[in-house]
């Protein structure tokens, strides 16, 4: 049975990755000044964010039509018994409930659809892995098995330079916000229930990171070796350093560099730092 992997534009792996590993990507759009773009299409993070700095309208994010997941499934089932769809979390997009519609509706192809309950590379941990199996000829549960065995070794954190993002665009309560903007900390941030939540709230960004690296560490120790990813709004030089960094002191670790493009950078904002990893 020949399995295909569909993913969305937030999990931002790379067109050359895509393509080497056969994955199949729907995108989000974003709408800046009533004009919409559909990422990692039509605009790159760069030009977002260089599009974005200091506009007076803040911009919008968009999930994909349903029709566009028809159109894909059904294109599909001529060559694919099955798909699997593995989606940002469900908790701050419509995304994922698209594509379970959109699945039921296409005849002869059996679609399964994955809550990453995260987004960004971290999402892509996923996607990576399922590809891989599929190239190796896993059969759809299998793969669906293997990445619900994944959750619970998978994490990620990040950290925001202005939480009125967050909260404008509904992906963070008023309350929240309004804390981190009280007592001008930098709060750090992760998915629980498939939102985004506080999780702690340091005072200064390098107090910040070191805090997320303290976490990092706990699992480096506790597992044999672990796929990690530094991911930036808009400051690769600073996130690169960062990453040389960590891949110095954890030899066991492997770390790579993504971003947040512009739908998760919406929310995000400009200068945004995360890292996240899972347990190889």
């Amino acid at each position: 049975m020949r399995t295909a992997i569909v993913t969305d534009s937030t999990a931002y792996i790379t067109p050359e990755e895509r393509a080497r590993l056969n994955i199949h990507m729907i995108p989000l759009s974003v709408n800046i000044a009533g004009q919409l773009f559909a990422e990692e299409v039509d605009i790159t993070a760069a030009e977002f964010y260089d599009k974005v700095r200091g506009a007076k309208e803040f911009p919008k994010t968009t999930q994909p039509p349903i029709g566009e997941f028809v159109a894909l499934f059904s294109d599909l089932a001529k060559d694919y018994d099955a798909v699997i769809a593995i989606h940002l979390s469900s908790g701050i997009s419509g995304t994922y409930q698209g594509a379970v519609q959109a699945g039921e509706m296409v005849d002869g192809l059996d679609v399964y659809t994955f809550d990453s309950e995260i987004s960004c590379a971290v999402q892509g941990f996923y996607v990576l892995r399922a590809a891989e199996m599929a190239a190796q000829g896993h059969s759809a549960q299998e793969i669906m098995a293997a990445l619900a065995d994944m959750k619970p070794y998978t994490r990620a954190y990040f950290i925001v330079d202005d939480l009125a993002h967050l909260q404008r665009g509904g992906r963070l309560s008023a309350a929240a916000a309004l804390i981190g903007g009280l007592l001008q900390v930098k709060p750090i941030l992760h998915f629980v229930d498939k939102v985004i939540v506080p999780f702690e709230k340091i005072r200064t960004r390098k107090k910040a990171l070191k805090r997320v690296e303290d976490l990092l560490a706990e699992d480096a120790h506790r597992y044999e070796a672990l796929d990690a990813v530094v991911i930036h709004g808009n400051c690769e030089e600073e996130a690169e350093e960062w990453r040389k960094q960590l891949a110095t002191a954890y030899p066991n670790v492997d770390f790579t560099l993504s971003y947040f493009g512009p739908v998760i950078g919406t929310h995000l904002g400009e200068g945004s730092v995360g890292l996240g990893w899972t347990k190889k």
